[in-house]
């Protein structure tokens, strides 16, 4: 394993709710985006989820009875230092099996484009990205990450070590699907992480959904901040009304994440973007456009 901590990279290690470093990842990206003035935030369209069992997103009874059609969005950041990847969605597996997609125990699941298709609109290759970071280690988040093994990897130290115990290289099925992350390069932190080191781009520690989940905060030019839920949210009610899901790992934790998450919002007046709401999808720029 290559692991390089936050401090050996000269980058901010977050202690606390509200501090901030340096974030320095930035300066070591292979290559400056010379063309990019501004932060762009591109959308890309990583999949569906037919939810068939919506109970499991809550500790009570409000969705018993109830399905629900996700989106799952990843997301590409570009920064004048660097190109960073948040969330890898689903399986590819899932876009080889065509329009009928493939059925995961409660869940449908479709995914008509690849990451690397998507890419290929604005004129990269994977291969252009410097820095991947998941919100959470999930399937239907961290997808095949293998194929961004070669950028540098972002990641909460819990969540990194959630990702390998035991019962995740257990899983036969997933675990291969990211486990080259494992020896990529890598920058663990705890708290928050202010990826470029001006602000525009900080992973905010959202534990709770898994023991290291985290959000993202983006301070862009012309829109203004916006904030991407990861799976803190799954649903705009799941927010109005603070539901929890069953198999999060903290229910005090994401209690305690929500409360932060809503006064960052407030705070900032960020645009809201709850990656599995298919009316937030639907909202934000088709590629090749982007919020900038």
């Amino acid at each position: 394993m290559k692991t390089v901590s936050a401090m050996a990279a000269a980058a901010a290690l977050m202690l606390g709710a509200c501090s901030q470093g340096d974030g320095q990842a930035g300066e070591d990206a292979g290559a400056a985006n010379s063309d990019i003035e501004n932060v762009r935030l591109y959308t890309f369209d990583c999949g569906r989820i037919q939810m068939n069992d919506l109970s499991l997103f809550t500790q009570g009874d409000e969705y018993d009875g109830r399905t629900n059609d996700a989106s799952v969005m990843c997301f590409l950041i570009r920064h004048p230092d660097g190109d960073l990847l948040w969330d890898a969605g689903l399986p590819v597996a899932v876009n080889e099996a065509g329009e009928e997609g493939v059925t995961s125990g409660p869940f449908g699941l479709a995914m008509p484009k690849t990451i690397e298709g998507q890419l290929a609109e604005i004129g990269l290759t994977v291969e252009d990205i410097d820095y991947f970071t998941p919100s959470h280690s999930h399937f239907d988040h961290i997808g095949d990450a293998n194929r961004f093994a070669g950028a540098t990897l972002l990641i909460d130290e819990d969540e990194r070590a959630h990702m390998f115990r035991e019962e995740a290289r257990a899983d036969e099925q997933s675990f291969p699907l990211y486990n080259a992350l494992e020896d990529a390069e890598t920058i663990e932190f705890d708290g928050d992480y202010d990826v470029f080191g001006d602000g525009s781009v900080k992973i905010l520690a959202m534990p709770g959904h898994t023991p290291g989940h985290t959000s993202l905060l983006l301070q862009l030019e012309n829109e203004g901040p916006v904030l991407l839920s990861g799976d803190l949210y799954h649903l705009e009610e799941s927010r109005e009304k603070r539901l929890v899901p069953k198999f999060n790992t903290s229910v005090e934790d994401t209690l305690d994440s929500m409360d932060r998450f809503e006064e960052i919002a407030e705070e900032t007046g960020a645009r809201v973007i709850i990656q599995h709401v298919m009316a937030d999808y639907e909202a934000l720029p088709r590629l090749p456009g982007y919020l900038d």
